[in-house]
């Protein structure tokens, strides 16, 4: 395949970030042994970082943008996979050091693919994406380090976005009394129908400085980070798990270690870009089975067009994105 077709190209040009579509080849893609014609991708809070140049992303350029991907294989070196096949990728340094899904091909290497489980599609996969993966990462971590139900509620942080309104319906319905904590006032509904039980704001919380603060929460998905990971550590129960999946708030982190020794707090990080492979078949096959959301048609707020792509970053940006976006590639 030799002919030309559209991506979104991510380029440094004097110091600046530069993204446009533009035609390419195969040619011009990150070497792999399997072609997918793309169909589907999304849009995560990393990708508006990437396309404006707000966040230090990529490592080198150009690239093609989009750190996740759906479709189907239009050829494959890779005996795993024949064409035709339904496949996603999430993460594994798409758009940040090889091409990604921003464009109607992509070339990765076969390590990388993810057949799409059976109960998924393109849509469905997308839907979830990188987002989705890592709520179910954490609670895959959460769970493998002894959490239950039965030990109390679980607090989700920055649950309005991607990772939060997802893994708040994962938890739910997985048993859990999920509290939700959003920045966003007019949430509350949106979040209830996810099936949390309370939700807070976060002017609600009283965070406190003390090394140890009232046992709130028998544990935690956290994507806001600093000052509201450092009160989860202190409000925390005995032997309970902190996710942490973000930094939305600050990448700083100022506690104790009282938590830790004092009630056993454990906190695990969650990186989605760089998981193995097993891993991620284990947690798609979680996703598409007994962790598959409930209401995931209300978590998907946007469905968009490829054109309308770079309009649809500024808002990431600012904060004012609830839910999910789809991008449809044809």
């Amino acid at each position: 395949m030799t002919s030309r077709f559209k991506a979104f190209r991510i380029h440094s040009e004097g110091g600046r970030i530069a993204a446009r579509f533009e035609p390419v080849t195969l040619d011009d893609l990150a070497p792999g042994e399997v072609v997918i014609r793309v169909s589907h991708s999304d849009i995560n809070y990393k990708d508006a970082l990437a396309a404006t140049g707000a966040g230090k992303i990529l490592r080198r350029y150009p690239l093609v943008g989009g750190i996740d991907l759906a479709g189907v294989v239009e050829t494959s070196s890779d005996a795993r996979y024949r064409p035709g096949a339904a496949v996603l990728v999430t993460g594994c340094g798409l758009s940040e050091t090889h091409d990604g899904g921003y464009a109607q091909f992509a070339r990765v290497p076969g390590d990388w693919v993810i057949p799409i489980p059976e109960g998924l599609d393109a849509f469905t996969a997308m839907a979830l994406g990188t987002a989705g993966f890592t709520a179910a990462l954490a609670i895959q971590r959460l769970e493998h380090n002894g959490q239950s139900p039965q030990q109390g509620p679980i607090v989700v942080t920055g649950a309005s976005g991607g990772v939060g309104s997802i893994a708040v319906d994962m938890l739910a319905a997985r048993g859990y009394r999920v509290v939700a904590v959003s920045g966003k006032a007019a949430a509350g509904e949106y979040l209830k129908e996810l099936g949390a039980a309370e939700v807070l704001t976060r002017q609600d919380l009283e965070l406190g400085s003390r090394p140890l603060e009232n046992a709130r929460f028998a544990g935690a998905i956290d994507s806001v980070g600093g000052e509201v990971l450092a009160w989860l550590t202190r409000s925390v129960d005995f032997w309970g798990n902190i996710a942490s999946v973000g930094m939305a708030g600050s990448a700083e982190l100022k506690t104790t270690v009282m938590p830790f020794i004092l009630r056993g707090v454990n906190l695990l990080g969650i990186n989605s870009s760089a998981t193995r492979r097993e891993w991620r078949l284990a947690v798609w096959k979680r996703i598409a089975t007994d962790l598959r959301p409930r209401h995931l048609e209300r978590i998907v707020t946007r469905t968009i067009a490829f054109d309308e792509l770079p309009r649809a970053f500024p808002a990431y940006l600012e904060g004012a994105v609830t839910g999910r976006t789809v991008v449809r590639m044809a």
